[in-house]
């Protein structure tokens, strides 16, 4: 996926979870949007290497937008909004050989949970080899050791989405979650365990229960970012 054009600056700060303050080479600083509802533990220090993009709309406040970070070993996604559209693009490419072969890809689909209550999930594969499947797609920037992890806060939100999931393999539809790992450190992925052992506890469950799991490492470019491979889960017992 190619990104707009993006300008290299420092970060100085970020702060109301949506806010994040900026220096541009010749030393002046403005205040750029940060689309990412994560602590972003592990993503962003003052003084750190960024890019940012900046927004045609001239209704926007802010125009311009925090798309990724340098911690040291290369650059992390912080944008979580282009997320979708990387893993979209690498399941239409075949990067993810059980998800392969689907003509129709449809974004943003209403489904209803295991309490039956709604539920909205990233994508739908359709016109393939088999059933239709659901995928939810969840960034992972935290990294702990050699493992990247999910989630960074106790999320209520991303508990609803594995009995979305869970659900749909009742109902005799195939269902998967995609985690992107969207920074180059760490060999595989695990639940955040040690942050919400609710939702560790719950992804084994589904998992069991017959919704694929896959970790799919995001690398970046100059100019994009691209979905690299699978890496491998270890979901612990």
């Amino acid at each position: 996926m190619k990104l707009p054009p993006l300008t290299r600056v420092r970060l100085v700060r970020r702060y109301k979870r949506f806010l994040a303050d900026v220096e541009f080479d010749d030393g002046s600083e403005t205040t750029v949007h940060c689309p990412n509802t994560g602590r972003m533990t592990g993503c962003w220090a003052p003084g750190v290497p960024a890019e940012i993009s900046r927004s045609q709309n001239p209704r926007r406040k802010l125009p311009w937008t925090l798309e990724r970070t340098d911690m040291g070993a290369g650059w992390i996604g912080v944008n979580t909004a282009r997320t979708n559209d990387v893993v979209g693009e690498a399941i239409g490419a075949g990067r993810i050989p059980s998800l392969a072969g689907f003509r129709t890809i449809r974004r943003e689909v209403s489904v209803r949970g295991g309490d039956r209550v709604g539920a909205r999930l990233d994508l739908l594969l359709c016109d393939g080899p088999s059933v239709d499947v659901l995928v939810e797609v969840k960034n992972v920037t935290l990294l702990d050791g050699d493992r990247l992890r999910f989630p960074d806060a106790q999320s209520t939100r991303a508990l609803k989405h594995l009995d979305a999931l869970a659900a749909a393999v009742v109902d005799g539809r195939r269902a998967a979650l995609v985690f992107a790992l969207n920074r180059p450190e760490g060999h595989c992925f695990a639940p955040a365990e040690a942050i919400d052992p609710k939702y560790a506890a719950r992804l084994r469950e589904v998992n069991g229960a017959g919704v694929e799991i896959y970790a799919l490492r995001i690398a970046h470019t100059r100019t994009g970012m691209r979905g690299a491979g699978l890496v491998p889960v270890e979901l612990g017992s």
